[in-house]
């Protein structure tokens, strides 16, 4: 495998909203390319970079993967994104390395949510852009609305640099309005093309549409500004300088014309990577942080700079073991190297190193500044790690993720499944990081939480796929909380005696309720010595045990406060255990005399939508004690923002599958605790007697 020196690579990571046939257009560019000998197809499972066994049968990506074609000398690595919701962050973790965003629209369907998704993960990483308009060969294909709902949505620097020749069943080829060439393509989804002049009947459409682009470029720099004032015009010479140079400042973003399916366009889509995209090295310097101090550090992109590089991918592959994908950001390195791990302060020898196309990997003698590289069988490192010289130290911020929009229960079916669950949930953890396990320390059950129910379903595929592990999957308890209205001063009284030393200990508290949120707050207001000062910490314990324990369903007691205002001790019968038992009394004798209530977890949710279905939507969540927060229209979608209790969203999935045909999604996290209204509080506590929840504390 030939190596690339940093000026002749390209790194592009293909975004867009899920089926608008990112991984068609990857395959065909890896066909025309001659990076594979077949037209790879989604509905036949034969495509590179959809490769894993969940992927194929769905037919949607689920994973970020990696591939590279040569074309007219430069490499191109290209990382082929998810564009399904509970996917799409997995899209953010790879244009941390990337240099452009090639964004796909559907030209029957225009910019949808997770298009405006990807595109602000790329203006978050400050990435030019290039917009192709795909699925030209569509029944509805639309490039004028098409572009025009880009304009709308991504603002006037969205330009086209190419024309359709023809759309729909009739879409034959692309017309380049830099070049003022028509490109017209065989019907046998070859990738062959004819290259001519403009049709007649698109020549006026052509210069109208190239005269937008001189427009733009123009106002790059008063230079070509007085030149274009001065001619009327920019001549070639000025014109494809300006644009290279308005794309990566991000001040153009190109829109051109394709049909993956078809393989018309392709061609002319690798040259404008090739031309426009900017190489690593013409984006500035890569900025990082000082291992010790924290100072901003910055390394120019260079074989010549102190070697660095970015951890942005783990693949857990069942044969070669753990694969890292890296990104080299500065400096080069060798096969065999052994670089320092900055994040774990640890060495790494590297192994060999081998560029990624799809499932395959091949070897490669070594790899420059730019360049995206793998090593097999790394110990320590995982997914956000820097690698660096140990005498050069930087840190790469890695990408941070929110916290996973739901959670399930899972429970392994056997012994032997509970033996393996842990060591494989780490090393899909390792491999994605939208992820999240945990066991719930008040419901003790394990939870696997991640950016929706097909994400979790995927997960527990591959549990039982790739590392033997089967779990039942349930949908999780609610992590109820209680609380108490009113104020009111109790004493618990301890005393026990059995012959010989007692036990014997008094508190004085008053108990009253915080604002919710509040937590916990115990405050020591008592003067003199009515009880000794390393006996009073005690009491707090004491309270907190109890509180733990909760009053009226099982649940832990929150948002109060105590004051511990008096007391009485005896010499020899007071210890430490009978203060803790004097604080769980007044905490019970306290529970009696107030009014406690059950808080329920209440969730900011947000549902994108077709408009036509926005109405159900409304209606349901209505009827699931939510309150409609507002509503937003972007493109032909609506994005309904409501807060809802979690206990009516466990099984919302399925209802917004049905009522949307599959095309809704939605995303929440939590907001805050609302107290839960008293014919459901009544439910849940004949619930939790019956699961034994409520444990009557034993009398001391």
């Amino acid at each position: 495998m030939k190596v690339y020196g940093t000026k002749e690579i390209r790194n592009v990571g293909i975004v867009g909203h899920g089926d608008a046939g990112k991984t068609t257009l990857v395959a065909a560019m890896l066909f025309d390319a001659g990076a594979t000998n077949r037209l790879g197809r989604v509905d036949e499972g034969t495509t590179v970079t959809d490769f894993d066994e969940d992927e194929i049968s769905r037919k949607i990506t689920i994973h970020s993967s990696l591939a590279h074609c040569e074309w007219n000398g430069a490499k191109i690595n290209i990382l082929d994104t998810p564009g399904y919701a509970a996917f799409i962050l997995d899209a953010k973790a790879a244009l941390r390395v990337c240099d452009c965003a090639i964004v796909v629209v559907d030209a029957v369907n225009g910019v949808e949510v997770q298009t405006e998704k990807g595109w602000s993960y790329a203006e978050e990483f400050g990435l030019p852009r290039i917009i192709v308009i795909n699925k030209m060969d569509r029944e509805r294909a639309d490039f004028n609305q098409a572009a025009a709902g880009i304009v709308e949505t991504f603002g006037r620097s969205a330009v086209p640099i190419q024309i359709p020749i023809g759309s729909e069943k009739n879409f034959k080829g692309v017309i380049d309005l830099i070049k003022m060439r028509a490109y017209t393509f065989e019907t046998d989804d070859s990738g062959k093309f004819t290259e001519g002049d403009v049709p007649a009947e698109l020549k006026d459409a052509a210069q109208s549409a190239r005269e937008k682009i001189i427009d733009v470029v123009a106002e790059a720099s008063e230079e070509l500004m007085e030149k274009y004032f001065s001619d009327g015009t920019l001549a070639d010479e000025d014109l494809i300088p300006g644009l290279k140079n308005a794309v990566k400042e991000r001040r153009l973003f190109p829109i051109v014309v394709a049909s993956g399916m078809r393989n018309i366009g392709l061609q002319q889509l690798l040259s404008e990577i090739v031309e426009l995209a900017p190489a690593p090295d013409e984006l500035g310097t890569a900025k990082g942080q000082s291992q010790a101090g924290g100072d901003v550090v910055e390394r120019n992109v260079s074989d010549d700079a102190p070697f660095s590089a970015f951890v942005f991918k783990t693949i857990a592959d069942p044969f070669t073991g753990r694969i890292t994908v890296f990104k080299v950001y500065s400096g080069s390195v060798k096969s065999d190297a052994t670089v320092f791990n900055a994040t774990k302060s640890t060495q790494e020898r590297l192994g060999p190193l081998h560029v990624v196309q799809g499932k395959a990997i091949e070897k490669i003698p070594d790899a420059h500044a730019g360049d995206i590289v793998a090593v097999a069988k790394l110990k320590e490192t995982t997914t956000g790690d820097t690698f660096c010289e140990k005498a050069n130290q930087i840190v790469y911020e890695p990408v941070h993720f929110p916290t996973p929009a739901i959670s399930f229960a899972i429970e392994p079916k056997s012994r032997n499944d509970e033996d393996k669950l842990s060591q494989a949930i780490h090393k899909m953890l390792e491999e994605d990081l939208a992820l999240r396990f945990e066991r719930d320390p008040q419901t003790k059950e394990f939870l696997l939480a991640g950016s929706g129910q097909t994400h979790i379903e995927v997960a527990v595929n591959k549990l039982k796929k790739r590392y033997s592990v089967e779990v039942e999957l349930h949908p999780p308890k609610v992590a109820y909380l209680e609380t108490f209205r009113g104020r009111v001063e109790i004493v618990g009284r301890h005393k026990k005696q059995t012959g010989g030393r007692g036990q014997f200990a008094e508190a004085t508290c008053i108990f009253e309720p915080q604002s919710r949120g509040g937590g916990f707050q115990f405050v020591d207001k008592i003067f003199g010595g009515a009880i000794p000062q390393q006996w009073r910490p005690a009491v707090e314990k004491g309270i907190k045990d109890a509180a733990a324990r909760g009053a009226i369903a099982g649940y832990p007691m929150v948002d109060f406060r105590v004051e511990l205002t008096d007391g009485k001790f005896h010499a020899v019968d007071s210890d430490d255990l009978s203060f803790q038992l004097a604080g769980r009394k007044a905490f019970r004798n306290a529970i009696e005399k107030v009014k406690p209530v059950l808080l329920e977890p209440v969730m900011n949710v947000e549902v994108t939508t077709p408009q036509e279905t926005s109405g159900d939507i409304l209606g349901d969540i209505n009827s699931r004690r939510g309150r409609v927060q507002g509503m937003d229209t972007r493109g032909n979608q609506s994005v309904v923002k409501a807060q809802v209790p979690l206990s009516e969203m466990l099984s919302y999935q399925s209802t917004l599958n049905s009522i949307t045909g599959a095309r809704g999604s939605y995303t929440m996290e939590l907001d805050h605790y609302d107290e839960v209204p008293a014919q459901i509080a009544q439910k849940i506590v004949a619930k939790a007697q019956e699961e034994g929840r409520i444990r009557v504390a034993e009398e001391e």
